[in-house]
């Protein structure tokens, strides 16, 4: 995996820096958002601190998406797991997931870090991704964040 380079997303939001890291940083503000078009997650645990936990279920909730994951024979939800490896309050985190929920695939960590730049009303919002343990995974990742981003586009009227 280390000869594959991050992949960088950024995105400028006319909002206060603390309203973009409470989506990050808070049950509420996470499930607002997280997870591709489709998806809804359901936070059992979010510890905003170092070493602090991050536990939820990534639930598949629009019908189509229902439909295609059953054609698939794929499960309508996973648990995911992970720690804030990086935390520092208005400027950066850094989640670190447990990538273990992909049958054939030796558990691996996969890492996406936050940064947020406030100027004036908006704040830029930088997110690197950790490639994952393959090409298509990665792709499948990146594509699945810039879905999920749209929910914030929409929020913050991009």
């Amino acid at each position: 995996m280390s000869d594959r380079k991050n992949v960088v997303i950024e995105r400028t939001y006319k909002a206060r820096v603390e309203e973009v890291w409470e989506l990050w940083t808070t049950k509420d503000g996470f499930e607002s958002w997280w997870g591709p078009q489709g998806f809804r997650v359901d936070v059992k645990a979010l510890e905003a601190k170092l070493g602090g936990l991050l536990h939820y279920d990534m639930i598949a909730d629009a019908p189509d998406v229902v439909a295609q994951m059953k054609k698939m024979g794929a499960p309508l939800s996973h648990e995911t797991r992970g720690t804030f490896s990086e935390f520092k309050p208005h400027q950066r985190l850094a989640l670190t997931h447990i990538i273990d929920f992909l049958p054939g695939v030796k558990p691996y960590d996969s890492t996406m870090v936050l940064e947020l730049f406030p100027s004036g009303n908006t704040v830029r919002m930088v997110v690197t991704l950790t490639p994952m343990h393959d090409e298509k995974f990665t792709q499948m990742q990146v594509e699945g964040f810039t879905s999920q981003l749209t929910k914030l586009d929409k929020r913050f009227q991009v």
